[in-house]
């Protein structure tokens, strides 16, 4: 008689942070042994958990002495991380999801994993239902003679670099048009770099949106750029920061505060707009 053996994985190292949120969410962080030095979401899971890894590096022998019996990480980018895990016969799964609809496969995939599809079905059709509101907003404003505004996302000031492809997505799904959409299919940040400032002056955002990966956004130094005094979301004073862990985190957070963030900077651009207009 074969007594009843566990299913899924038991001792879970995750080398990004949005793998963390979604187990915690699901409530099952006990399977957790090791997180990224860069976790901030849950805030308790760097009391409760052991830091193995930043994001291009990570401390293969303390992950090993963790003895996971599977690595969940990120992206080309820590390609190297897993197959040196994978030779020290490490289960490593990577995931590369780059869009929405990406993000919540996903996150489906990872609670299918350790047992909760159930529950994991239940919270993603509960945030897609949330987007699907915020799109029903967005049109009844348009409807009521609203315009939706041109958004430049910034994820880096120096040089200037536009948003990955699911930053930009939900732009759109928030009621924003992002000036530099065209390039958002690009994965790597080097090839979303925008040489010349003047671009972006010519394409006049109505709002600019900063997340400069964790490093402080300054909407004064944005203001103050060489030209820039001429576009529309400088002289209206539309520009904000939205935190990089609440939206360039490929999982829940970007789906949920990140997206109702850009949201209702947005709502209120768009109301102060169509005032504006019919004061005119």
């Amino acid at each position: 008689m074969i007594d009843a053996l566990p299913l899924g994985p038991q001792r879970i190292v995750c080398l990004t942070e949005e793998t963390t949120e979604w187990l915690y969410l699901l409530g099952q962080e006990s399977r957790i042994v090791g997180i990224s030095g860069y976790t901030v979401r849950p805030r308790r899971a760097r009391e409760e958990k052991p830091k193995v890894s930043a994001f291009l590096s990570a401390r293969i022998d303390k992950i090993l002495a963790l003895q996971p019996d599977c690595v969940l990480g990120f992206s080309d980018l820590q390609a190297d991380i897993a197959a040196a895990l994978i030779r020290q016969g490490v289960q490593v799964t990577i995931f590369n999801q780059r869009s929405v609809a990406e993000i919540f496969s996903m996150l489906f995939q990872v609670a299918a994993m350790v047992g909760e599809a159930e529950q994991g079905l239940q919270r993603i059709t509960a945030m897609q239902a949330d987007l699907r509101a915020m799109q029903a907003a967005v049109a009844a404003r348009v409807a009521a003679g609203a315009r939706r505004p041109k958004v430049f996302f910034e994820e880096w000031d120096v040089p200037h670099i536009s948003a990955i492809r699911w930053v930009s997505e939900l732009v759109g799904i928030a009621g924003g048009d992002d000036c530099f959409s065209e390039l958002s299919l690009e994965s790597l940040g080097k090839n979303r770099i925008i040489a010349d400032g003047a671009e972006i002056v010519r394409r006049n955002p109505d709002i600019i949106f900063g997340s400069w990966c964790g490093k402080k956004f300054r909407p004064e130094n944005v203001a103050a750029r060489e030209g820039w005094g001429a576009v529309a979301a400088v002289k209206r004073q539309q520009l904000f920061e939205i935190k990089s862990p609440d939206i360039l985190q490929p999982g829940p957070a970007a789906l949920t505060d990140g997206v109702r963030k850009l949201h209702g900077f947005i709502l209120q651009w768009m109301d102060l707009d169509r005032q504006q207009r019919a004061s005119a």
